[in-house]
């Protein structure tokens, strides 16, 4: 398994968007569908539906496979089954066997069934539904398709906006019926900034020289300078260190120390 060292990005935007980035992350928080009910579905909110409570029975484990129905594939799902059934019928949720089965009140037709200890959300049902109206279109994942930059969203106030980022968050805003809030000043800027990137609070020295630093690109330097601290790399390591289950020791029996753990975790910090 290789994990990456996390990559350094310089924080874009400017004093605007660390004043609004909490608002903007909790408005993010609630799910697309249910925010914004007319934006397209994408496959991806679907696909992690179908692989918590589908893909067990109806996925790529040919010798787990039930009724000959593969859901990962669209040609095989939109394909007519030995019963006779189409699961997916693009654009017709109502003569899709999938979503027949998934919102039946039959304890007998019901999808998933009710021993297979899944049973899907209202919510999940309505998100199958409107991607299947919109035609069911599917999509790789998202880390196979290579980024492609977005056009700037249309916002009421450009003026406002000091970088890209602030266009699609004053564009949230403005579908939130919400307006920015003032500027915050310098010593909540270094605060905010430092406990975003290294986990810590900024010293005294350190904010008094930001709050003096003159320059244009004052805040670009304060992002540069907390980027190369070490603590940077300690703070965003220890995500990654969790998904790869690293431990200093064994955690077994007397917890001896593993000799040559602490490599994998410094070239992760590095």
């Amino acid at each position: 398994m290789s994990i990456a060292p996390p990559n350094r990005r310089r924080a874009a935007g400017g004093a605007k968007l660390l004043s609004l980035v909490c608002a903007f992350l909790c408005l993010a928080a609630f799910p697309a569908w249910a925010a914004e009910p007319d934006d397209k579905v994408p496959f991806t909110q679907v696909r992690s539906v179908f692989a918590k409570n589908c893909f067990a029975c109806h996925g790529p484990d040919s010798d787990a496979r039930q009724a000959g129905l593969r859901l990962d594939v669209r040609e095989v799902a939109t394909s007519k089954l030995e019963s006779g059934a189409i699961p997916i019928v693009p654009g017709n949720p109502a003569a899709s066997e999938l979503f027949r089965r998934i919102s039946s009140t039959d304890p007998e037709v019901r999808m998933p069934p009710a021993d297979s200890g899944h049973d899907l959300k209202p919510e999940q049902i309505q998100l199958i539904e409107r991607w299947l109206k919109q035609g069911a279109a599917y999509e790789p994942h998202w880390s196979l398709v290579a980024p492609v930059r977005p056009k700037l969203p249309t916002v009421k106030d450009p003026s406002w906006a000091t970088g890209p980022l602030d266009y699609f968050i004053l564009a949230r805003l403005d579908r939130a019926g919400l307006s920015p809030g003032r500027e915050a000043d310098r010593y909540a800027l270094a605060r905010r900034l430092s406990l975003d990137l290294r986990g810590l609070p900024p010293s005294p020295e350190e904010v008094e020289a930001f709050v003096h630093d003159e320059r244009p690109d004052a805040y670009e330097r304060l992002v540069d300078r907390f980027l190369a601290d070490p603590a940077y790399g300690e703070r965003w390591a220890r995500m990654w260190l969790d998904l790869a289950r690293y431990a200093d020791s064994r955690g077994y029996g007397s917890d001896p120390l593993r000799p040559n753990a602490w490599r994998f975790r410094d070239w992760v910090i590095d």
